[in-house]
């Protein structure tokens, strides 16, 4: 049964297509397009969830640190920023950072494409720094003085004995996470970033067809659901694999 949703709305856009020619014939012209803007998402999240993972497992790691002005100030970060609207991070950043900035004497300019990443970035982290949390210590305390018996610090304990089980811990909710972010990119047309929501108005806008403008925003919505339903999916499957383990 969940295959017939990963399959419905492609064959809408077929169907629907074939059912009128020039509207056919409108999408096929506008198909590269789309897929350019769709391929902005993609860059876009890939690089947020790279992003936010750097940052969010370090930021996890010392939520777990003795020491409370390392401790607090990372905890307050996670707590506030787990909670912002995403589309608020998004406008944050984009005028927030400069449109150029200057380096050596030369302009360089800050695309709102990489403010998008940052803004995404920021509530990924959060939640990355949570997973990672929750991992370590859902490693038992006998792994740590084992690791410590065998001559291991505590550093290198966590490098090399409880981060590696902490991974098939985190990887479910990492992938949860990368499915919301990337269903997020699409809040990066609303500062003008050319990704396959702004493409799909242009397209409507040029086009100016009511069936056109459904059906370009049917395809909006195939792809998103293309691309995230196989991460849901092996979600789901890697839950079951460990919680079988």
């Amino acid at each position: 049964m969940r295959t017939i949703g990963f399959v419905a709305l492609p064959l809408v856009v077929l169907v629907w297509s074939l059912a009128d020619l020039t509207l056919g014939r409108e999408l096929v012209e506008w198909v590269p397009y789309l897929a350019s803007g769709f391929a902005m998402n993609i860059v876009i999240s890939l690089s947020a969830m790279a992003l936010g993972t750097v940052v969010g497992t370090m930021f996890g790691i010392l939520e777990l640190v003795s020491y409370r002005l390392i401790r607090y100030p990372v905890v307050v970060y996670v707590q506030v920023f787990r909670n912002a609207p995403h589309l608020v991070l998004i406008f944050g950043t984009t005028y927030i950072f400069p449109f150029e900035i200057v380096i050596f004497g030369n302009y360089l300019a800050f695309p709102d494409w990489v403010k998008a990443v940052i803004g995404l970035a920021i509530p990924a982290s959060a939640y990355v720094a949570e997973i990672t949390r929750g991992a370590i210590l859902s490693v038992p305390t006998t792994q740590w003085e084992a690791a410590q018996g065998l001559g291991f610090s505590r550093v290198q304990a966590l490098r090399w004995v409880v981060l590696p089980q902490c991974l098939r811990r985190a990887l479910p909710p990492w992938m949860n996470v990368l499915a919301s972010i990337t269903m997020g990119t699409a809040l990066a047309s609303l500062v003008g970033v050319h990704e396959l929501l702004h493409a799909a108005t242009d397209a409507s806008t040029a086009v100016r067809r009511l069936d056109f403008t459904i059906i370009a925003y049917i395809v909006v919505m195939a792809a998103f659901f293309t691309l995230c339903y196989p991460i849901a999916n092996l979600t789901r499957r890697l839950e079951r694999r460990f919680n079988a383990a």
